[in-house]
């Protein structure tokens, strides 16, 4: 089976393009840097060729609204006509858990966007929802920092290793469209200001995490459930303080 990966080459695409390879199928790891962009539509069509299945774990190149907006709009048709004309059968997204919750956001808008972009297309699709990767912890704690300390909302985030979202996704490549979201996350809640006091101390970061719930997380005030999925998630394996253990192993290496 032919099977095409947006973004292929990145966090997310590069370990689901191994994990597809290893079941015996034949898969692009579609990028601009493998010649395939689907804002310019440069090598679209060929890539489409013979897909019957598209995952798309592209992300924007840029982060100001304005930029964001117009890489989910602007790719989002042209990989979905794409995919019309080549008779692709399913198509697979992957999302944010809470989009809807967290619209003082210019990204989060964009996402809502891009899933209404595919509901409206005639193409079978599954919308996959995701939490927060524990690979990005390093960037909420930049940029909720002022100083030395680190502001940031006590809600809980329920985040999810990258590895348990690619082992999501490679179950849903071959399932069913679902014509609806399916949501995955990690298997516990954590306060996010604790989740990142965590990982201070795993690093041996000096910086003080100051519990504040008027901190904005990217522009938007949480509560409970803004960052956590609803009923019935599929939830990964891969605790949060495992995780944390095998970074330390990795530095010490």
């Amino acid at each position: 089976m032919k099977i095409v990966v947006i973004g292929g080459t990145g966090l997310i695409g590069s370990k689901l393009v191994k994990n597809l390879r290893e079941r015996g199928h034949y898969v692009i790891a579609a990028a601009p840097s493998t010649g395939v962009n689907t804002v310019t539509r440069q090598g679209l069509a060929e890539a489409m060729d013979g897909a019957e299945i598209v995952v798309d774990v592209a992300n924007a190149p840029a982060w100001d609204d304005k930029a964001v907006l117009e890489f989910f709009e602007e790719s989002g048709r042209n990989l979905l006509a794409a995919e019309a004309a080549a008779g692709v059968r399913h198509h697979i997204a992957l999302s944010v858990v809470g989009s809807e919750r967290l619209q003082d956001s210019g990204y989060f808008r964009a996402k809502i966007v891009q899933e209404e972009l595919i509901k409206a297309s005639r193409i079978p699709y599954t919308i996959v929802r995701a939490t927060q990767f524990f690979e990005f912890v390093g960037g909420i704690a930049q940029s909720a920092t002022e100083g030395e300390e680190i502001h940031l909302s006590p809600a809980l985030i329920q985040p999810i290793a990258s590895d348990d979202v690619v082992a999501a996704l490679t179950e849903i490549t071959f399932e069913a469209p679902a014509n609806g979201t399916v949501e995955v996350a990690g298997p516990e809640a954590i306060p996010l200001d604790e989740l990142i006091r965590r990982f201070l101390q795993i690093t041996q970061d000096t910086r003080k995490v100051v519990p504040d719930v008027h901190a904005r997380y990217f522009g938007v005030l949480l509560d409970d459930q803004s960052l956590t999925p609803g009923e019935h998630p599929r939830l990964g394996t891969i605790h949060y303080d495992t995780w944390l253990g095998s970074q330390a192993e990795h530095g010490a290496n």
